[in-house]
């Protein structure tokens, strides 16, 4: 066999040619905000200023009675809708011998919308939808929230300190899980054997992507039917969360369609609460209800990454 013949049914290491290029760029690239089209309501959102501190009060009146507003929603709203909260991952292994009441595979509620506290800047309070974006922002400026601000801590290590700010009551020592991998005895005896050792403190700066397409959504409820249109990595796995965790119906009234994406990095491959509230959104107001995040949204909540010690 002659190696040209072997190298055309081998695809590792082989140029491929790219089809999108050309399109793109020549302008003809297809984004979530490419997708909004005259008819469609349009979301805001109210977000916290505080990392901790719990909802006293949210009065929406004056919102809810500006020009071209459709709904003001809250996290008692979402409640009462009986809607399901969003999966922090997937699962992780426990420790041996480690109790499940200890913390160690912690994975918390986590409401697309707030209810009672909030633990991050930038964390969905309240959704607007207006007939036009211009309003949807100005009433979700005009939404009154109380807090009652709680201790919080932003540094890592910190934040793993005894005595430190807890996240959530139910996770002592702000631990979500314990992780580990090797034959712990040989490191030990390695260690224990070795003519000298060193001890050096890491830190992995945290991440954020600043994808060159902020994040948006549009959702649609037909027929007993959603369809989210957004830019992600893997719309197989929103569809399933998304039906599964969220809505509880079955996958079949779920569809998740995707266009182009403008960047990613890994931030676009898992839910957000922006994405479940058009789908809900529209399921109250009756209407397609989109929602395209500005770089300001993007700061305060897309997922950020690394911000980890290592020692």
């Amino acid at each position: 066999m002659s190696p040209d013949t072997t190298a055309s049914r081998n695809a590792f290491g082989q140029p491929m040619r790219r089809k999108e290029d050309l399109r793109l760029l020549l302008g003809q690239g297809r984004f979530t905000a490419d997708l909004v089209t005259p008819g469609m309501a349009l979301a805001a959102m109210v977000r916290s200023p505080h990392a901790h501190a719990d909802i006293v009060a949210i009065d929406t009146t004056a919102a809810a009675a500006m020009p071209g507003v459709l709904a003001v929603l809250t996290g008692a709203d979402y409640a009462a809708d009986g809607l399901g909260g969003i999966s922090p991952g997937g699962p992780l292994i426990r420790l041996p011998g480690t109790p499940a009441d200890q913390g160690f595979l912690f994975q918390p509620e986590h409401p697309a919308l707030a209810l009672g506290r909030v633990r991050y800047v930038g964390e969905t309070v309240v959704l607007v939808v207006a007939e036009i974006a211009e309003q949807a922002r100005d009433a979700a400026e005009a939404v009154a929230v109380e807090y009652a601000v709680l201790p919080s801590v932003t540094d890592t290590a910190a934040a793993a300190r005894l005595g430190a700010p807890l996240v959530w009551d139910e996770a002592p020592g702000n631990a979500c899980f314990r992780w580990q991998a090797g034959d712990e005895a040989a490191v030990d005896a390695a260690f224990a054997g070795a003519a000298h050792t060193v001890r050096l403190e890491t830190l992995n700066n945290r991440i954020h992507v600043a994808s060159m397409e902020t994040r948006g959504a549009i959702g649609t409820f037909e027929d007993g039917r959603y369809t989210l249109a957004t830019g992600t990595q893997m719309p197989h796995g929103l569809k399933e969360a998304l039906a599964d965790e969220v809505f509880g119906v079955p996958r079949e009234q779920m569809r998740v369609t995707v266009a182009d994406v403008g960047g990613s990095f890994g931030i676009k491959n898992a839910l957000y609460p922006e994405q479940v509230l058009v789908l809900w959104a529209a399921r109250r107001v009756g209407r397609t209800v989109a929602w395209i995040g500005e770089r300001g949204d993007g700061f305060l909540s897309d997922y950020q990454a690394r911000d980890s010690v290592y020692s």
